[in-house]
């Protein structure tokens, strides 16, 4: 779990410091280092992506994952929970991009490999290299998101912390039975969502945006897909 905290912390910091410097820093450069970030992020989805051995697998996850999200309207639950935070804590300012910020630091701090994989290492074996090496890198992407997406994304500082370390409890009751094949699959997941995350950044889709919010339970479902399609092997 201190891993998870310190990860937590350094993304409030750099959101924090983004905060502060953010109405310093001139909007072309803003907008320009939003880009790059971007670009940054899409290298991070293809890096998981290709590490894929089972394509079929990614893409079965996918579809019944969206499917589930969008019955689940898990995209409008974050947007309305956003929402509330917005009316609570900004006390009647405008604050439009605050749900934005919140979604979009959110699912770029907590999906993807480093999370799962850092999780894993952590509950497993205590090793905290990976998700204290992904602390460094949030920290400064939080402060380049905060520049630009404002006050919602310190809030993401408290999904870090919940989702890893929830992952990272997990993983130190069930890790030792997850194969790693699973493991590997669900990286791959975690990066056809963030590659979404970067389409979204770049603005690629104009007014559209990918509903990333409702690919979510796709990321777990190898864990059932990966037994399942042995069986049936098997069977045949």
């Amino acid at each position: 779990m201190i891993a998870s905290v310190v990860n937590a912390a350094l993304v409030l910091l750099g959101s924090l410091a983004g905060l502060f410097f953010g109405n310093k820093i001139q909007e072309k450069y803003t907008t320009a280092i939003t880009m790059a970030l971007g670009l940054c992020v899409g290298m991070i989805g293809l890096t998981s992506v290709i590490e894929t051995e089972d394509t079929l697998c990614v893409i079965l996850c996918m579809v019944i994952g969206t499917v589930a999200g969008e019955l689940l309207r898990l995209e409008d639950r974050l947007d309305r929970l956003g929402e509330t935070l917005k009316s609570k804590l900004t006390k009647g300012r405008e604050n439009s991009r605050f749900t934005e910020g919140f979604m979009s630091a959110t699912l770029l701090f907590c999906v993807g490999s480093m999370a799962v994989m850092g999780s894993m290492e952590a509950g497993i074996h205590h090793d905290y290299a990976i998700l204290l090496s992904k602390s460094v890198i949030d920290c400064v992407v939080a402060v380049t998101l905060a520049a630009s997406l404002g006050m919602g994304v310190c809030f993401s500082a408290a999904s870090v912390l919940l989702y890893q370390g929830v992952l990272t409890l997990l993983f130190l009751w069930v890790g030792p039975f997850l194969p790693d094949a699973v493991i590997t699959e669900m990286s791959a997941v975690g990066g056809l969502l963030i590659l979404g995350i970067s389409i979204n950044m770049l603005g690629l889709l104009g007014e559209r945006r990918v509903p990333v919010g409702n690919m979510l339970p796709a990321i777990f479902l190898p864990a059932a897909y990966l037994p399942l399609a042995g069986w049936l092997a098997e069977l045949m």
